[in-house]
């Protein structure tokens, strides 16, 4: 009975270590295990994981035409971003991969001079975006100190709903060769300096890995 208790004391001190302030039980628990869950992407990525222009395929239609509305409500024309890379990524507040938050942030941080994030929050995989744009801000602010920009709630997957930048990002005839749609939440798709879509990297890669 003694071990039990002891079991029992030492299960309830990991998991108040683990519990964040800010965020659910559920969040806390995959934020300590994110870098497991990242190991699968990091040694044994799959075939589709990560998609290149290899061809530098051109769009048809030019990534500058597009727009969308930020989280606060202003409508951004991309044609802002000429000269820029883009990185354009669907996310979620309560997936396994919510921990890429940090890494985006460090990313930007690092290259914000010459590099544009956009972060789309979509709750289109398991509903694991329910908040609304004024609190996904606030949890993206308090647990992972996001300033790049974030766009309003929207739906990336294919069909009638999908977003006009995630048409474009993921039909060949818009974008000159990319047929594929986000996969999970953190999916990613990077856009060079002249607005030809170059890769596209799945929830299983890091956004670090992108930069490296």
């Amino acid at each position: 009975m003694k071990k039990l208790f002891i079991l029992i004391a030492v299960v309830i001190c990991i998991l108040l270590l683990i519990k964040h302030k800010n965020m659910t039980w559920r969040q806390s628990i995959l934020k300590s295990i994110y870098p497991l869950i990242m190991l699968k992407g990091k040694w044994f990525p799959g075939k589709k994981d990560i998609q290149l222009n290899e061809g530098n395929k051109q769009p048809a239609i030019s990534f500058y035409s597009l727009q969308a509305t930020a989280n606060n409500g202003t409508l951004i024309d991309f044609s802002q971003w000429k000269g820029k890379k883009v990185l354009l990524v669907n996310t979620a507040s309560d997936c396994g991969y919510t921990g890429q938050y940090e890494e985006l942030e460090k990313i930007y941080q690092q290259y914000k001079d010459k590099l544009v994030i956009l972060g789309f929050p979509a709750n289109d995989f398991k509903e694991q975006e329910k908040k609304d744009n004024a609190a996904i801000a606030e949890f993206c602010k308090v647990n992972y100190g996001v300033t790049f920009q974030l766009m309003q709630k929207t739906h990336v997957v294919k069909g009638v709903s999908q977003h006009t930048v995630f048409q474009w990002l993921s039909q060949a005839t818009q974008n000159g060769w990319c047929e594929q749609a986000p996969t999970w939440n953190f999916s990613k798709y990077l856009v060079n300096e002249d607005g030809v879509l170059v890769g596209f990297y799945s929830q299983n890669i890091s956004p670090e890995k992108i930069f490296k």
